[in-house]
């Protein structure tokens, strides 16, 4: 069994996997718009969606990140992605310093990244894109790098 996260966006996807794409050094595998889906699938793509993204996936060392955006169809407005934050754990203090302040740029820092009881790093933020964050380097048992 795997678990994956999958983010919806109110017509920012792209922007933000190519953002998150240079902050995590990944691999963008999968990038498809609406107007790319086929035809036979029946669903009716007002033009002015027909570049917004049907799904993305980006390949974060041996993780996955997924997304979309609103979909065309849906009757419900965007309402942002609320009541959850992705936790990433992190292998040193070099890298939790360098990934929090990547996502950090233009978001809000909610808790700055520094030393806990259970962390040698550990910060909150929510990203320009309206995304949760937890970077986490916990103490366990390696030592500050």
């Amino acid at each position: 069994m795997q678990l994956s996260t999958y983010l919806i966006f109110d017509g920012n996807c792209r922007e933000a996997f190519e953002f998150y794409q240079r902050c995590f050094d990944a691999k963008l595998e999968a990038l498809a718009t609406y107007a790319e889906m086929p035809a036979s699938e029946g669903m009716e793509i007002p033009e002015e969606a027909s570049n917004l993204v049907m799904h993305a996936r980006l390949r974060i060392g041996d993780q996955t990140l997924m997304a979309s955006d609103n979909s065309p169809a849906c009757p419900a407005p965007y309402e942002g992605i609320k009541g959850v934050s992705i936790a990433v754990g992190v292998d040193s203090v070099v890298q939790a310093e360098k990934l929090f302040n990547a996502l950090a740029d233009n978001g809000t820092v909610q808790m700055p990244l520094d030393e806990t009881f259970w962390a040698h790093r550990f910060g909150m933020l929510v990203d320009k894109f309206g995304v949760a964050w937890m970077i986490n380097y916990d103490k366990g048992e390696q030592a500050a790098a």
